[in-house]
């Protein structure tokens, strides 16, 4: 990590606003900036009280007895209280809308199923039965690593529905990563499919989890999910199909009243690069602010028809195509495969088909609709639309004025939303109807999160100085170990600040108060003594009316200790050439000035990308330094990059 002692600067200015249209505001759950703020004031003056209210919004078996203890860094949210994931997800929805849509699903072959709130419920409790006949026990872990279908999410509630602590594995992740997990959380059971579909292959899905547990000793049974149907390897003693479980068994299980504190979840992160850490979610604060989040972020309605892009394997997934909607009684859409297959208009086609309302994406995705060209998008009517989303990592000025004019068709308010699979849920980001919103910015803190940007020691920075975000006060859905290392949890997230949450981003505050994201603190370049965030010098390239996409990394240098190399590719109709590139780094340097002037800029294709669609830029800053690429690729979406990228820099 770079010195916490040292200022970043922060170089790029945007000053153009959007407020909320006057109709969307007026039928808001929260209205204006002045309600905000109110709820804001209110909850950072008596948090308890303020969390406590939010909290009868679940159903609980039992009420608690304390809001919050805290002995920082360590807290308990909701002691001794008692409810269940399930049940708020599904049970207390059936007397007042079974037959509403809960899961509408669109596979990437183009098959579509609809389950209702009843279909749904006794999808999971009959399933959730069969987990008990197996013999499983409350706080066993269990791996899920599957296509996403409606049945991913079956699991999920199935295991939080009996006190089973599910970890979800990205479907894109390798058989040494499935094993890593499995040995770390001692699964004792694995539930994937025969495969899913990707760009219209099979992904073997099956064939991964039989590599990854040979030599493992945790697993006594793999349940298999019948989709693609193509031979795999199954082994009678061990293997189940998971219709034949379901059609044998006859039972509901019911939904366990479960202590708040109880596990509900291990989410691994950062395993490509060296051990994984188990991010430990529990029941109650969790299930809380994702349905709050989910209510007030999404401004959801009854008749919303909400689609998450994300894959269930991360934790956008997790809180805001399951917990949240579920929780809150919505539609949410699922669909199984990649944006540009069998053609590149294909999620623009999924919401005209299904009427969707409610958009949530990631920015990753959106410069890649740039890159293919505005004509694909206008092929659509995008009518339905009513609200916009970004998710993942900071969007850049220009992607969002794409995405508000040729998506939104400046009707559409976006939500640019700050969290992290630590906080469990969305801590900064604009509510549609009462924040103005400005390209870039994620705006401000949710009421009852106390973000701040302070300085090496702790100390509150000016405005419009770099610095580093925490969260200075605990709040109920955040972490509350890494799996098995404590003391990594403390060391890594309390020990820079004590007492605040260090998030590890580098972030300003403007001077009315907005959160502008710079990027992770270790990928800060130090160039010529000078600290600059990454995400400001990508925004400053991709402003180029050119380009579609940019990442930027720091490698060595003799005199400066660092310099400045880009990758970026661009829109249809532009050619790459020296003289584009020397174009480019002279914008940049006009643009934020000479200080972060590139020190080349190479015009790529494509950029390497995960499944998931993050840009891997450990891997461009190996080759921007033309050193040897070790760790695992194998959450490549595709790793003859690696070698085509290479010979740019030749």
């Amino acid at each position: 990590m770079k010195d916490a002692s040292e200022t970043l600067e922060s170089l790029l200015k945007e000053k153009r606003s959007f407020s909320p249209p006057k109709l969307f505001s007026a039928a808001a759950h929260v209205p204006d900036l002045k309600s905000y703020q109110a709820l804001h004031t209110k909850a950072l003056k008596n948090p308890d009280a303020f969390w406590a209210e939010q909290a009868k919004a679940l159903h609980w078996f039992h009420p608690w007895e304390k809001t919050l203890v805290w002995d920082a860094p360590n807290a308990k949210w909701f002691t001794k209280g008692k409810l269940n994931v399930s049940y708020n997800c599904l049970d207390r929805h059936l007397k007042t809308q079974p037959h509403k849509t809960a899961i509408l699903w669109e596979g990437e072959p183009g098959e579509v199923r609809k389950l209702s709130y009843q279909d749904l419920y006794t999808e999971v409790a009959t399933f959730a039965a069969c987990l008990q006949t197996l013999g499983l026990k409350k706080a066993d872990r269990v791996i899920l690593y599957m296509p996403m279908i409606p049945e991913l999410a079956i699991a999920m509630l199935a295991c939080s529905r009996i006190g089973l602590i599910h970890s979800v594995i990205f479907g894109g992740f390798s058989a040494q990563a499935i094993r890593d997990r499995v040995e770390d959380s001692k699964a004792k059971l694995i539930i994937t499919a025969d495969g899913g579909y990707r760009r219209g292959k099979i992904v073997e899905l099956k064939r991964n989890v039989d590599q990854a547990i040979q030599n493992t000793s945790s697993v006594e049974h793999v349940i298999v999910y019948q989709r693609t149907k193509h031979e795999i390897p199954f082994h009678p003693k061990k293997d189940f199909w998971w219709h034949e479980l379901t059609a044998k068994n006859k039972n509901l299980a019911d939904a366990l009243p479960l202590d708040s504190e109880d596990p509900l979840f291990i989410l691994y992160t950062s395993g490509t690069t060296g051990k994984p850490k188990g991010i430990l979610h529990t029941t109650a604060g969790y299930l809380l602010q994702a349905h709050v989040s989910t209510k007030w972020v999404f401004d959801l309605k009854d008749d919303d028809i909400y689609w998450c892009t994300a894959d269930i394997g991360w934790i956008t997934g997790h809180t805001y195509i399951v917990y949240g909607p579920l929780s809150n009684g919505a539609t949410t859409l699922m669909y199984e495969g990649a944006p540009n297959h069998p053609h590149p208009g294909r999620f623009w086609e999924i919401i005209d088909r299904h009427k969707v309302s409610i958009f949530y994406t990631s920015p990753t995705a959106l410069r890649a609709f740039i890159q293919w060209g505005e004509k694909i998008p206008h092929e659509y009517a995008l009518s339905t639309l009513r609200l916009l989303g970004t998710v993942g990592e900071p969007i850049n000025p220009e992607t969002w004025m794409w995405y508000y004019s040729v998506i939104g068709k400046e009707k559409c308010p976006i939500v640019d939303t700050w969290w992290q699979t630590e906080t469990g849920s969305i801590m900064i980001s604009p509510l549609p109807g009462a924040t103005p919103l400005k390209p870039g910015s994620a705006t401000l803190p949710l009421p009852g999160i106390d973000a701040e940007v302070v300085d090496g020691k702790g100390n509150p920075v000016p405005p419009n100085t770099g610095g580093f975000l925490v969260i200075r006060n605990p709040w109920p859905s955040m972490l509350r170990t890494i799996y098995n290392d404590h003391d990594r949890y403390s060391e890594h997230y309390w020990k820079k600040f004590p007492g605040m949450y260090w998030t590890g981003d580098e972030a300003r505050r403007d001077e009315e108060g907005y959160f502008w994201i710079l990027g992770r603190a270790d990928d800060v370049i130090k160039v010529s003594g000078h600290r600059l965030g990454t995400s400001e010098i990508e925004s400053s390239v991709v402003s180029h009316p050119s380009v579609a996409e940019c990442a930027v990394v720091g490698i060595p240098h003799k005199i400066k200790g660092e310099c400045i190399v880009a990758f970026a590719t661009l829109k249809q109709g532009h050619v790459p050439s020296p003289e584009m590139a020397q174009t480019l780094i002279n914008h940049v340097a006009k643009e934020i000035g000479t200080i972060a002037r590139p020190e080349e800029i190479r015009l790529v294709p494509r950029l390497p990308k995960t499944r998931s669609g993050k840009i891997m830029r450990r891997l461009l800053r190996k080759i921007a330094a033309k050193e040897e690429i070790v760790g695992d690729t194998t959450t490549l979406e595709d790793p003859s990059i690696i070698e085509e990228l290479s010979k740019s820099m030749a």
